[in-house]
Formats: structure tokens, C-alpha cells, sequence
């Protein structure tokens, strides 16, 4: 599994043009499920995310974390952090995971989550959708499960 993190002051993802997951303060996670990932992978990335210091103490330095600061995760499931541009022009997604294999480990890596930070939006799986955010620092982090163990 692959996910961007962007600390945000708010984020938001539409569908349709109704909105389907908001937060304030916290994390979006553009997660990415690869075709042989497990739920291993789920949860080795949401004790990353969870403890993860990205977040500012009173000194001013990236020191706490979002269960630290209370805030909270917007998931929006994004297959395209697979996409492979070693030949040619158009991304491969070879590595992606295919819809019927993702959805489940994307569902289990948001339960997951859910255990750990008090607050979890989601956007809606395998729907076109509009994200919206104000990256703040701007703080963005690659995460990928097959580097974290």
C-alpha cells in the first residue's frame, strides 16, 4: 500500500457535488492498494499514520502526532499512486490492485484507522470525486508499506 499524507488545516472530497467526507485539522491519505498487498499492509500503515510526528509542539517543531493533537484522517482511495512510467507515456497500473481486491483493504485499513483516531472521513470508493484542501506547512509525506517493515 501507497499513501500521500497532507497535513491540512481542512479537506474535503465530493461526489456529484455533494460532499461525502470533511475534516479540519489533520491528515488526507490518498491511499493506494497494490495487487498483492494484505491486510498486513493495512495495518502496518495505520500504526505509521497514527504515530506518525507531523504535527508541531509548543517550540514549534514536528513532534506530535495526529492521535497527539486530536486530528483527523480523510481516506480517499487512489489508484493512481500505482501508476508505472517506466516505457512510454501513458501509466501503466499493472500493480494497482483490481476494484473487487482493493475495496476490501481499503475498508479494512479505515476500520483500522478507526480504532486509533477518534475522527475518520471517507471519500467513496471507485467514484469519480473532488478533493479539496488547504495543505498546511505545506507537509506532505510518502508512505509505502513495503518500506515500513
Amino acid at each position: 500500500m501507497r499513501a500521500v499524507l497532507q497535513r491540512v488545516t481542512s479537506a474535503s472530497v465530493k461526489v456529484e457535488n455533494e460532499m461525502v467526507g470533511a475534516i479540519e485539522s489533520g491528515l488526507l491519505v490518498l491511499l493506494g492498494v497494490k495487487d498483492d498487498d494484505t491486510e498486513r499492509d493495512a495495518e502496518h500503515l495505520v500504526e505509521k499514520i497514527a504515530g506518525l510526528r507531523a504535527f508541531n509542539n509548543n517550540e514549534g517543531q514536528m513532534n506530535r502526532s495526529i492521535v497527539d493533537v486530536g486530528g483527523a484522517l480523510l481516506v480517499v482511495s487512489q489508484f493512481t499512486l500505482y501508476g508505472d512510467m517506466r516505457r512510454g507515456r501513458r501509466p501503466s497500473w499493472s500493480e494497482a490492485a483490481a476494484p473487487e481486491r482493493a475495496e476490501p483493504l481499503y475498508d479494512a485499513f479505515v476500520r483500522m484507522a478507526r480504532e486509533k483516531i477518534e475522527k475518520v472521513e471517507t471519500g467513496s470508493f471507485r467514484r469519480m470525486m473532488q478533493v479539496e484542501l488547504v495543505n498546511d506547512g505545506p507537509v506532505t509525506i510518502l508512505i509505502d508499506s513495503r518500506k515500513v517493515f
